[in-house]
């Protein structure tokens, strides 16, 4: 593994070096600010199961199975894994592994085994946590014969911890494994490896949509820096406030919300559907456990409205002071929304970042002004440009989000990329010496911040760019639609196709009024330019597994590519989604589709 900087800051030779000599430990600066008798962490199960760890009680059990972990030989930048759901036993088995120098990496129990092992065997990790299973929209899912087949897809693995988030019986002793209460049975101090600044603290991995996941490699140092920033000046939480912001183990936002420890703020984790039972889950979750700032995804929002929910009427949110909102661009009309139906003095916070960096390029801070349909302002340290093709920066104008200076966040390195050419060719072959994020991105006059959506997946009409999150802002939102999907196709003879995909809710039809109503509804409210060529029904739209609709390998399906070639089967949340649009591809009249049987009917 190359531990070296590929240069995140210069993208060209010479590496950027934060603070040469410093020595620290991430897990160290989490523990230290806490009240022993405060709640460190809420864990609610979508059961209503629910416990409270206090910060005494999160130092004994990281220093109980730090301790354990030393005794099975894991030494400073070994790897230890999860395959794990969003509980408090996750948290705990990051920060031992940190304490002591090992290198983290986690997923959730809904990948399969080639996916998980596909990630994992590529850190050749020496201890594998795992749960028995997990629930997911009122059924419990066993997981206990894929964490068997996954510890054998991993020969480096040496012991696999097990985790009883179901109470299923354990297997018959086999010295291969050990149960929770067996690595926490030996009481024992806190004991952490003071660690180089650049030392690296856990891999995450890209989506693997368009190939094997790729491992980003993030240091102590960097994210220490960049979530103290981000957490306590940005988000303006400290001790006494309770952070939530629904995620799975899969996402930057996990560990972005265990960040929430070093800022001595309460962290609240819930593992389940987030609309289980109902769309008002995570709002009651809010009310129920007094959270100061929630995190949701745009798409949770507008559920919400079509749903006609009333949290700020109906719910004790009280002490909830911001609303965030990450993943997708967030529309003007969820931020009238929740003026309107959370609270007028609650701040909507659209955050724009990535997993790259693990933290954000823009968001808001208590200080500026929240505008509709706009983040409010470039994050502090970070030089944030929009830039044309020529790579000259622009004002007011649609161009590639770049970043011109080094930020402590940036990745170490990709895994198993001794050279940093892979590296390279991610973020700096575009503009040499600047990180190209592969947003499309506007800075406006008055600084704020709207995000157009991937430009690896730009809509091309007529020679104008466009995004296609100015249609789902339109189009998400009319009666009778659930969700929608727009791509651009190039054509063989030259010509362009756009169509639009949309999956009704129970009960509508696709009939010509509602294709009409569409189109017009999409040349009031964005533009001529942003009507589609034609609307089809489908049965779902498909998704990375952190919720990102998946323009591009459906704009390859179009065109002719092979499933295979377009995505990883693990990547995505419903293969048999993406599957679905393989019967668009390559027609020699893309305009005569709009006829076509909407599913289930070949």
């Amino acid at each position: 593994m190359h531990t070296g900087v590929s240069s995140p800051g210069h993208g060209l030779g010479g590496a950027t070096r934060w603070f040469p000599g410093a020595r620290l430990n991430y897990a160290e600066h989490a523990l230290r600010t806490g009240d022993p008798a405060g709640t460190a962490m809420i864990s609610v199960g979508e059961d209503g199961t629910t416990t409270h760890t206090t910060w005494a009680e999160l130092r004994a059990q990281v220093g109980a199975l730090a301790g354990w972990l030393r005794r099975q030989g894991v030494r400073p930048g070994d790897r230890v894994v999860g395959c794990l759901p969003n509980t408090s036993h996750a948290v705990t088995a990051f920060l031992a592994s940190a304490a002591i120098g090992a290198v983290w990496s986690a997923c959730g129990q809904d990948y399969g085994v080639e996916g998980a092992a596909g990630r994992f065997a590529q850190l050749e990790p020496v201890v594998l946590f795992a749960a028995d299973g997990y629930r997911w929209n009122g059924r419990e899912h066993d997981r206990r014969s894929e964490t068997a087949a996954l510890r054998e897809a991993l020969p480096s693995v040496r012991i696999t911890v097990r985790i009883p988030n179901l109470g299923l019986p354990d297997p018959a002793p086999d010295g291969t494994s050990a149960s929770w209460q067996e690595t926490l049975a030996e009481a024992g101090e806190c004991v952490f490896e003071e660690l180089p600044f650049e030392a690296p603290l856990w891999v995450l991995f890209s989506s693997g949509t368009t190939g094997t996941p790729k491992g980003i490699v993030h240091g102590h140092g960097g994210v220490l820096l960049d979530h103290h920033k981000l957490l306590g000046l940005h988000l303006d939480l400290g001790p006494g406030d309770r952070f939530c912001w629904y995620t799975t183990t899969n996402w930057m936002m996990w560990n972005m919300v265990v960040s929430g420890l070093l800022v001595g703020a309460t962290i609240v984790l819930y593992d389940g559907s987030p609309t289980h039972p109902g769309p008002e889950r995570l709002w009651e979750l809010a009310a129920e456990h007094r959270t100061s700032v929630l995190g949701v995804s745009p798409g949770y929002l507008q559920a919400s409205a079509k749903a006609g929910l009333e949290p700020g009427r109906d719910l004790g949110l009280t002490a909830l002071r911001t609303l965030g909102s990450t993943g997708a661009p967030l529309p003007a009309h969820s931020y009238h929304w929740v003026h309107d139906h959370v609270g007028p003095r609650v701040q909507t916070a659209s955050t724009s970042g990535g997993t790259d960096i693990v933290s954000g390029f823009a968001g808001s801070a208590p200080t500026v002004p929240v505008r509709p349909g706009e983040i409010s302002a470039p994050l502090l340290g970070v030089a944030l440009k929009a830039f044309d093709a020529r790579g000259l920066p622009v004002t007011d104008e649609v161009g590639e989000l770049v970043v011109t200076r080094p930020m402590p966040s940036m990745p170490l390195a990709f895994w198993n990329d001794p050279d940093g050419a892979r590296y390279h060719q991610a973020y700096f072959a575009a503009f040499p010496g600047v990180w190209r994020h592969g947003d499309w991105m506007t800075l406006t006059a008055h600084g704020g911040v709207i995000v157009s959506g991937r430009s690896d997946s730009t809509l091309n009409r007529h020679g104008v760019r466009i995004g296609s999150a100015d249609v789902y802002a339109v189009v998400d939102e009319l009666p009778g639609i659930r969700e929608s999907l727009v791509i651009g196709a190039e054509l063989p003879d030259g010509g362009y196709w756009m169509p639009l995909f949309v999956v009704l809710e129970p009960g509508h039809e696709l009939t010509d009024g509602l294709r009409a109503d569409i189109a017009a509804t999409v040349r009031t409210h964005a533009s001529p330019r942003h009507v589609p060529d034609t609307v089809i029904e489908v049965p779902a739209v498909p998704h990375t597994r952190t919720g990102k609709k998946l323009e591009v390998p459906v704009k390859r399906l179009l065109q002719g590519a092979a499933i295979d070639q377009v995505a990883g089967r693990e990547a995505v949340d419903d293969i048999e989604a993406l599957e679905y649009f393989t019967r668009f591809a390559r027609k020699p009249d893309p305009s005569g589709l709009a006829g076509l049987p909407p599913y289930g009917s070949g």
